[in-house]
Protein backbone atom coordinates (compact mmCIF):
# COMPACT_ATOMS: atom_id res chain seq x y z
CA UNK A 1 0.00 0.00 0.00
CA UNK A 2 1.63 3.07 -0.91
CA UNK A 3 1.99 5.71 2.08
CA UNK A 4 0.07 8.40 0.05
CA UNK A 5 -3.14 5.99 0.05
CA UNK A 6 -2.36 5.04 4.01
CA UNK A 7 -1.81 8.98 4.63
CA UNK A 8 -5.28 10.03 2.59
CA UNK A 9 -7.27 7.05 3.93
CA UNK A 10 -6.69 7.76 7.39
CA UNK A 11 -7.08 11.32 7.26
CA UNK A 12 -10.55 11.43 5.45
CA UNK A 13 -11.72 7.23 4.81
CA UNK A 14 -11.33 5.53 7.97
CA UNK A 15 -11.35 8.98 10.06
CA UNK A 16 -10.08 7.80 13.60
CA UNK A 17 -12.87 9.71 15.48
CA UNK A 18 -15.47 9.86 12.80
CA UNK A 19 -15.40 6.08 11.65
CA UNK A 20 -13.83 4.06 13.64
CA UNK A 21 -14.88 6.05 16.88
CA UNK A 22 -11.92 6.35 18.86
CA UNK A 23 -11.09 9.61 20.56
CA UNK A 24 -14.74 10.51 21.34
CA UNK A 25 -13.88 12.26 24.87
CA UNK A 26 -12.04 15.21 23.99
CA UNK A 27 -14.37 15.49 20.43
CA UNK A 28 -16.97 16.30 22.88
CA UNK A 29 -15.16 17.95 25.85
CA UNK A 30 -12.26 20.05 23.98
CA UNK A 31 -14.82 21.10 20.86
CA UNK A 32 -16.37 24.45 21.94
CA UNK A 33 -14.07 26.71 20.96
CA UNK A 34 -11.76 26.16 17.78
CA UNK A 35 -8.25 27.71 19.91
CA UNK A 36 -8.63 25.02 22.32
CA UNK A 37 -9.52 22.00 19.68
CA UNK A 38 -6.86 23.14 17.49
CA UNK A 39 -4.75 22.92 20.08
CA UNK A 40 -5.85 19.58 21.66
CA UNK A 41 -5.24 18.32 18.13
CA UNK A 42 -1.85 19.31 17.78
CA UNK A 43 -1.07 18.03 20.87
CA UNK A 44 -2.39 14.98 19.82
CA UNK A 45 -0.24 14.56 16.54
CA UNK A 46 2.66 15.21 18.58
CA UNK A 47 2.54 12.30 20.91
CA UNK A 48 0.18 9.86 18.37
CA UNK A 49 3.12 9.88 16.26
CA UNK A 50 6.02 9.63 18.75
CA UNK A 51 4.24 6.93 21.11
CA UNK A 52 3.70 4.69 17.45
CA UNK A 53 7.35 5.17 16.96
CA UNK A 54 8.41 3.79 20.70
CA UNK A 55 5.65 1.50 20.90
CA UNK A 56 6.62 -0.20 17.63
CA UNK A 57 10.45 -0.65 18.64
CA UNK A 58 9.38 -1.83 21.85
CA UNK A 59 6.66 -4.21 19.99
CA UNK A 60 8.98 -5.72 18.07
CA UNK A 61 12.50 -5.59 19.88
CA UNK A 62 10.94 -6.99 22.73
CA UNK A 63 7.40 -8.46 23.50
CA UNK A 64 7.61 -10.24 20.01
CA UNK A 65 11.11 -12.44 20.51
CA UNK A 66 10.63 -12.99 23.75
CA UNK A 67 6.64 -14.01 23.11
CA UNK A 68 5.24 -11.18 25.43
CA UNK A 69 2.90 -10.11 22.67
CA UNK A 70 -0.31 -10.65 25.93
CA UNK A 71 1.81 -7.88 27.53
CA UNK A 72 0.87 -5.47 24.23
CA UNK A 73 -1.77 -3.49 25.80
CA UNK A 74 -0.67 -2.53 29.49
CA UNK A 75 2.65 -2.08 28.03
CA UNK A 76 1.59 0.73 25.42
CA UNK A 77 -0.63 2.27 27.91
CA UNK A 78 2.48 2.50 30.34
CA UNK A 79 4.75 3.63 27.58
CA UNK A 80 1.81 6.56 26.56
CA UNK A 81 1.85 7.65 30.38
CA UNK A 82 5.09 7.85 30.38
CA UNK A 83 5.84 9.71 27.31
CA UNK A 84 3.29 12.20 28.14
CA UNK A 85 5.04 12.88 31.13
CA UNK A 86 8.58 12.92 29.82
CA UNK A 87 7.47 15.58 26.93
CA UNK A 88 5.63 17.78 29.88
CA UNK A 89 8.59 17.77 31.69
CA UNK A 90 11.05 18.49 28.72
CA UNK A 91 8.44 21.26 27.28
CA UNK A 92 8.51 23.29 30.98
CA UNK A 93 12.02 23.40 31.26
CA UNK A 94 12.51 23.81 27.26
CA UNK A 95 10.14 25.74 26.11
CA UNK A 96 7.84 27.45 29.11
CA UNK A 97 5.31 29.54 26.44
CA UNK A 98 4.48 26.13 24.73
CA UNK A 99 3.99 24.59 27.67
CA UNK A 100 1.45 26.94 28.87
CA UNK A 101 -0.36 26.84 25.33
CA UNK A 102 -0.63 23.46 25.19
CA UNK A 103 -2.00 23.35 28.86
CA UNK A 104 -4.36 20.63 29.95
CA UNK A 105 -3.98 19.01 26.64
CA UNK A 106 -0.85 17.30 27.56
CA UNK A 107 -2.28 15.33 30.52
CA UNK A 108 -5.64 14.67 28.65
CA UNK A 109 -3.93 12.78 25.92
CA UNK A 110 -3.01 10.11 28.63
CA UNK A 111 -6.25 9.51 28.91
CA UNK A 112 -7.02 9.80 24.68
CA UNK A 113 -7.91 6.08 23.42
CA UNK A 114 -7.02 7.24 20.20
CA UNK A 115 -3.31 7.67 20.98
CA UNK A 116 -3.71 3.94 22.53
CA UNK A 117 -5.47 2.53 19.42
CA UNK A 118 -3.40 4.13 16.57
CA UNK A 119 -0.25 2.29 18.08
CA UNK A 120 -2.11 -0.53 18.02
CA UNK A 121 -3.51 -0.88 14.89
CA UNK A 122 -0.16 -0.27 13.60
CA UNK A 123 0.59 -3.71 14.27
CA UNK A 124 -2.28 -5.33 13.90
CA UNK A 125 -1.95 -3.95 10.36
CA UNK A 126 1.77 -5.35 9.68
CA UNK A 127 3.12 -1.75 8.71
CA UNK A 128 6.72 -1.46 8.55
CA UNK A 129 7.67 1.57 11.18
CA UNK A 130 7.68 4.59 7.82
CA UNK A 131 4.07 3.42 7.47
CA UNK A 132 3.26 3.19 10.96
CA UNK A 133 4.52 6.73 11.10
CA UNK A 134 2.69 7.87 8.66
CA UNK A 135 -0.37 5.71 9.26
CA UNK A 136 -0.28 7.37 13.21
CA UNK A 137 0.64 11.43 11.43
CA UNK A 138 -2.48 11.16 9.26
CA UNK A 139 -4.62 9.64 12.07
CA UNK A 140 -3.18 12.48 14.34
CA UNK A 141 -3.87 14.44 11.52
CA UNK A 142 -7.50 13.31 10.67
CA UNK A 143 -8.11 13.77 14.83
CA UNK A 144 -7.01 17.07 14.38
CA UNK A 145 -9.64 18.32 11.27
CA UNK A 146 -12.39 16.61 12.78
CA UNK A 147 -12.45 18.35 16.11
CA UNK A 148 -11.33 21.87 14.48
CA UNK A 149 -14.06 21.29 11.81
CA UNK A 150 -16.57 20.22 15.47
CA UNK A 151 -15.68 23.25 16.78
CA UNK A 152 -16.29 25.57 14.30
CA UNK A 153 -19.85 23.95 13.74
CA UNK A 154 -20.23 24.54 17.78
CA UNK A 155 -19.28 27.56 17.47
CA UNK A 156 -21.99 28.72 15.06
CA UNK A 157 -24.69 26.97 16.64
CA UNK A 158 -24.14 28.85 19.82
CA UNK A 159 -25.40 31.82 17.78
CA UNK A 160 -28.46 30.11 15.91
CA UNK A 161 -32.18 29.45 17.66
CA UNK A 162 -31.82 25.96 18.59
CA UNK A 163 -34.85 24.54 20.13
CA UNK A 164 -34.70 24.35 23.29
CA UNK A 165 -35.36 20.24 23.56
CA UNK A 166 -31.94 20.03 21.38
CA UNK A 167 -29.79 22.47 23.11
CA UNK A 168 -26.47 21.02 24.51
CA UNK A 169 -25.28 17.52 24.26
CA UNK A 170 -28.62 16.62 21.47
CA UNK A 171 -27.43 19.03 19.08
CA UNK A 172 -23.88 18.18 19.39
CA UNK A 173 -24.47 14.43 18.70
CA UNK A 174 -26.75 15.30 16.06
CA UNK A 175 -23.75 17.47 14.56
CA UNK A 176 -21.59 15.19 15.20
CA UNK A 177 -23.62 12.33 13.27
CA UNK A 178 -23.68 14.79 10.36
CA UNK A 179 -20.02 15.33 9.96
CA UNK A 180 -19.33 11.99 10.16
CA UNK A 181 -22.15 11.26 7.38
CA UNK A 182 -20.06 13.92 5.28
CA UNK A 183 -16.88 12.46 5.69
CA UNK A 184 -18.46 8.72 4.30
CA UNK A 185 -18.79 10.84 0.60
CA UNK A 186 -15.11 9.89 1.24
CA UNK A 187 -15.41 6.23 1.19
CA UNK A 188 -14.69 5.75 -2.50
CA UNK A 189 -11.18 6.93 -2.32
CA UNK A 190 -9.77 3.98 -0.35
CA UNK A 191 -10.69 0.99 -2.49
Amino acid sequence: MSYLLIFISAIFVNNIILSQFLGICPFFGVSKKISTAAGMGFAVMFVMTLSTIVTFLIYYTFLQPYNLIFMMTVTFILVIATLVQMVEIILKKVSPALYQALGIFLPLITTNCAVLGIAILTIQKNYNLLAGVCYALASATGFTLAIVIFAGIRERLAYTNVPKVLQGTPIALISAGLLSMAFMGFAGIGN
